[in-house]
């Protein structure tokens, strides 16, 4: 990276661009009893890291695809990021334990219920032929 450039970010950061932490950091206060926002602090934190393993399985295709097909990828990332923070801003605690215990294919699934995602989906067949 140029002197420049790393010179631009670094002001921008140190002038409150950058978002300090993760998006489990930032998160908003859990309300709750203490044993259950202990609890869901957890289950967030894993429900973080299986969105970020996700985005970056979706990342790895993206790299490899061209065209059509990439911008698609990238819609889906967006997608799911989106997903990611309407899950996070979440306060209360009792939505982690009783809906993400077990985190299981709910990201998946959020993504299918989209309807950004079945457009893509809808859109597909007719960018083949």
């Amino acid at each position: 990276m140029s002197g420049l450039t790393t010179n631009a970010i670094e002001t921008w950061e140190s002038e409150g661009g950058a978002l300090p932490g993760s998006a489990v950091a930032m998160a908003p206060t859990l309300d709750g009893s203490v044993a259950q926002v202990e609890w869901a602090r957890r289950i967030r934190a894993n429900v973080n890291a299986d969105f970020d393993r996700v985005a970056a399985s979706f990342r790895v295709v993206a790299n490899n695809q061209n065209g059509t097909q990439r911008a698609d990828t990238e819609s889906i990332i967006s997608i799911l990021e989106d997903k990611r923070d309407e899950v996070m801003r979440r306060q209360q605690a009792g939505y982690f334990i009783h809906d993400w215990q077990e985190i299981g294919d709910q990201i998946r699934q959020l993504i299918f219920r989209d309807a950004r995602y079945q457009a893509i989906k809808r859109n597909r067949p007719t960018r083949r032929q």
